[in-house]
């Protein structure tokens, strides 16, 4: 194979918003290929200016800046196109012995960025040089066995991508039944709801149920290796990457504040509001930037996980770290129904977010398989 880049010298000036060339960057990469939806474009006489980098259907697009190694395959090419600059066109020289596809799924893989770092004197790779890229081996089997192989991985990204639009779709259902299923501002009942409940929602504050709680303060040398997991606002909501022995976890959960199985946790520093249900487990959680509503039981926890996805905090402080305080919280707004209501909304959504939760666990698991099967298909 060979491989050019694409414009070098190439003023942002020069960038259409329209016409009848279209302009190829990097940030038009999506799922391995191209998004024609925000494309740029640049004049005829720049498009003729070089030809080794006039893009057609089967070109394999690499990015050589930025996001490294990103791989886009063109296909259903609507008009004549070129490349910016930080782009390689990858062009097969014999295409009676490569297959387009399968050099494609080959670049994909971790193969190339691993070669890559091999070639590096030390330190962070930040460009794929196209002296690397030329160089780089690619094991070719037959022609066929390429075909099969290619085909494969072609249909195993379809599903990927299903399953993705799917959770997608999910999330997006999700986001426009919160906007059906609560009052808009101003209104005392939502626009959609369920047949057996009539009364008008009402409207309270936060602090008329209760209080905000935290756990008791966690210094860096009380932190283990191993043990009760201590999530920072760093780790909130994914893996832990700190612990606390089992002797403090018990002390410190029987003396101070500690959140009951159900209990809407929320971050108050960073993606501020950032809502995760409390499973009861051994965990403990950093204070200040993790906290919950200690509230009376007129207030559902389901009810008012769905609610902190659609509240807009005020008065929420910082410039360039944002940080949600006590009495924030404990002043904004909540229009309720009856606990009953509130139980049917809460559990209403609840379903549609294990379902979400599923699909992405779905994904990852694809992809997890995928990753094992690229090292059994390539030498």
């Amino acid at each position: 194979m060979n491989a050019r880049i694409g414009w070098q010298n190439l003023r942002t000036s020069e960038f259409l918003d329209n016409g009848n060339y279209m302009l190829i960057t990097g940030t038009d990469f999506k799922d391995g290929e191209i998004d024609y939806s925000n494309i740029h474009y640049v004049k005829k006489n720049r498009f003729d200016q070089d030809k080794k980098i006039q893009i057609s259907n089967g070109s394999i697009l690499i990015t050589k800046d930025g996001t490294l190694g990103k791989v886009a395959y063109v296909a259903e090419l609507p008009m004549p196109a070129t490349l910016n600059a930080g782009v390689f066109n990858v062009r097969i020289k014999n295409e009676n012995e490569v297959d387009d596809k399968y050099l494609f799924h080959y670049l994909k893989a971790p193969f190339l960025l691993k070669f890559s770092s091999g070639q590096s004197t030390g330190g962070t790779i930040k460009h794929l040089n196209q002296n690397v890229l030329v160089k780089f081996p690619v094991p070719l089997p037959a022609l066929a066995e390429q075909n099969k192989i290619a085909k494969f991985l072609t249909n195993f990204d379809k599903l990927i991508t299903l399953q993705q639009r799917q959770l997608d779709l999910y999330k997006k259902l999700e986001k426009g039944l919160l906007q059906k299923l609560f009052p808009k501002e101003g209104e005392k009942v939502p626009e959609v709801r369920f047949a057996e409940f009539h009364d008008d929602w009402e409207r309270y504050k936060l602090g008329d149920f209760g209080n905000v709680s935290m756990n008791k303060r966690i210094f860096k040398d009380q932190t283990l290796d191993k043990g009760i997991p201590f999530y920072k606002i760093g780790t909130f909501g994914s893996k832990p990457d700190s612990y606390i022995s089992p002797k403090l976890f018990a002390e410190y959960k029987k003396r101070y504040p500690y959140p009951q199985k159900g209990d809407i946790l929320i971050s108050a520093s960073g993606s501020i509001g950032r809502a995760i249900e409390y499973t009861g487990k051994d965990e403990y959680f950093q204070d200040s930037n993790i906290v919950w509503l200690n509230h009376s039981a007129n207030l559902e926890n389901l009810f008012l996980k769905q609610f902190y996805k659609i509240v807009n905090w005020n008065g929420v402080e910082g410039s360039t770290i944002k940080r949600l305080y006590n009495k924030t919280i404990l002043n904004t707004e909540i229009i309720l129904p009856t606990t009953k209501e509130q139980l049917k909304v809460g559990n209403f959504f609840d379903k549609l977010d294990k379902n979400v939760v599923l699909r992405q666990n779905k994904i990852k698991n694809l992809e997890i398989l995928k990753k094992y099967l690229l090292q059994k298909l390539f030498i």
